[in-house]
């Protein structure tokens, strides 16, 4: 078990090393703000779309900046999903076949190195880093705490926004969760994930421009309907509280 005081420390050096990856974005948000005006950006973005994604590895494969390494993702995504979904293939049987194919081709080369005149390939040590576990406990931690925040503000608040809009989205979860299993949900949001952001990139003026009518719309329609209705069953459920008491 973690001590809290070591929890501490390791999240003051994760979030340290976090700011001193967006210090190094400085020069491209700066060139940014630059090029283009900072307003009437989709949901009030005054940064880069790749300094948004994170600014690093992540970033580069989601917007397709390191092709390779994004192909490679990509198809690794693919064959996993065909596997498993298409094929029928279990994730205990795969893991199996896959560990003795490995060992197989170790023994195989370890005992016949000799005979081909090679050097037999050592043992070799293999030691995950402490402080990969405890950054892993720290980010889960965030973001557990931060859902549970989420939570509480939508779930006892009095925010009607905030609440249809959580209720909308898990209905439509509901509904895409009778469509498709769950592993195929998770590849449609990877293939959306890869896809989107560059598009959106590649396309960001017109997009941000279209996304600013749509919400204004958006934002006059549900003026007409927190008038007309939700203002109403607000009067209504209070007056039936106060009759209550």
């Amino acid at each position: 078990m973690l001590d809290p005081v070591d929890v501490d420390i390791a999240e003051s050096d994760f979030l340290k090393d976090e700011c001193d990856g967006y210090e190094s974005s400085d020069s491209e948000i700066d060139n940014y703000c630059m090029a283009f005006t900072c307003k009437n950006r989709l949901f009030g973005r005054q940064k880069p779309l790749h300094v948004v994604l994170g600014g690093g590895l992540s970033a580069d494969i989601i917007l397709w900046r390191n092709k390779q390494i994004s192909a490679y993702v990509s198809m690794g995504a693919t064959v996993i999903w065909l596997l498993f979904e298409k094929i029928g293939y279990h994730f205990l049987t795969f893991v199996c076949h896959a560990t003795i194919i490995f060992m197989v081709a170790l023994f195989l080369w370890s005992n016949l190195a000799s005979y081909i005149s090679m050097t037999a390939t050592e043992i070799p040590e293999i030691k995950v880093p402490q402080h990969l576990f405890v950054r892993t406990a720290v980010c889960l931690t965030g973001l557990y705490n931060g859902a549970l925040r989420t939570f509480g503000h939508v779930a006892f608040g009095r925010d009607w926004r905030a609440f249809l809009s959580a209720v909308a989205l898990l209905w439509v979860l509901s509904v895409f969760g009778r469509w498709y299993s769950f592993l195929s949900f998770l590849y449609i949001v990877f293939v959306l994930l890869m896809t989107v952001p560059l598009l959106y990139e590649s396309l960001e003026d017109s997009v941000d421009t279209f996304a600013e009518k749509a919400l204004n719309e958006i934002q006059k329609q549900y003026a007409v309907l927190d008038e007309k209705v939700l203002q109403k069953l607000k009067k209504r459920v209070i007056s039936y509280n106060s009759k209550q008491q």
